[in-house]
């Protein structure tokens, strides 16, 4: 089932979309199957997700991949998710990168293990040239974190005196963020029923509109993408101003 789009109002395609991807383990144990059977639905639901984007004409599409939190899951869990990471990296990039996508990382990548580092590298420099549709992966990433490495950066830069405190604004605070050279987004989506953000791209969502569907992640499509940006085209965005 399709979101229910509401009164339509001024819009129009956003540049950024950053999604939640929530609901693998739900969907799984709905059908009786195996939690990895689950994450191996989400990882083509991705593919999907890519391909809709790039129809749609959105730039900026960053996934909530792996969250900082998800060390915390269970062993064998974690596994299985780093396995497919390694498996998509490894052997999917090529597919992406004919078609114009870029693959950027942000997120904690001393974590995980050295060959799936060096896959997320490559993926970032085979693929820096192009320019159709920019896809983030949020690996072991956090939004606490990243406000708090980009304060330390930020602090260490006005001890060595190469930033003075008078010049610190929220734009140049912004600079020290991991996603210090992208547009904030623009529409956050979560799947599978929760509304909450789960820490992710705190500061950068003060602005963006939010979306929860009940879909599992696993199901994502086209047609689920095309809901979400018909809903975002008939929000009125004022940030903080009154209508003229």
């Amino acid at each position: 089932m399709y979101p229910v789009v509401g009164e339509r109002r001024a819009g129009g395609v956003p540049v950024h979309v950053a999604i939640i991807m929530d609901g693998n383990g739900r969907w799984a144990a709905a059908r009786g199957l195996p939690l990895l059977a689950g994450h191996r639905a989400g990882a083509e639901a991705v593919q999907r997700c890519i391909r809709a984007a790039v129809a749609a004409g959105v730039k900026w599409l960053t996934l909530y991949a792996f969250s900082s939190e998800n060390w915390r899951r269970t062993p064998q869990e974690v596994a299985d998710l780093t396995s497919l990471l390694r498996y998509y990296l490894r052997y999917k990039v090529a597919e992406l990168a004919a078609k114009g996508v870029r693959i950027r990382i942000i997120g904690d990548l001393s974590r995980f293990a050295p060959d799936v580092r060096a896959e997320a590298r490559r993926a970032e420099l085979e693929t820096a040239s192009n320019t159709v549709l920019t896809v983030v992966l949020a690996l072991s990433y956090g939004g606490r974190a990243d406000i708090v490495q980009a304060a330390l950066r930020m602090a260490a830069d006005i001890g060595n005196g190469t930033l003075a405190v008078d010049q610190v604004d929220e734009d140049v605070f912004g600079g020290f963020l991991m996603t210090a050279d992208m547009p904030d987004p623009d529409i956050v989506v979560r799947t599978s029923g929760e509304s909450r953000l789960s820490n992710f791209l705190l500061w950068q969502s003060a602005y963006a509109e939010l979306i929860f569907i009940e879909t599992p992640w696993p199901d994502f499509d086209a047609g689920h993408f095309n809901a979400v940006l018909e809903i975002f085209s008939r929000r009125e965005r004022r940030f903080g101003a009154r209508p003229v």
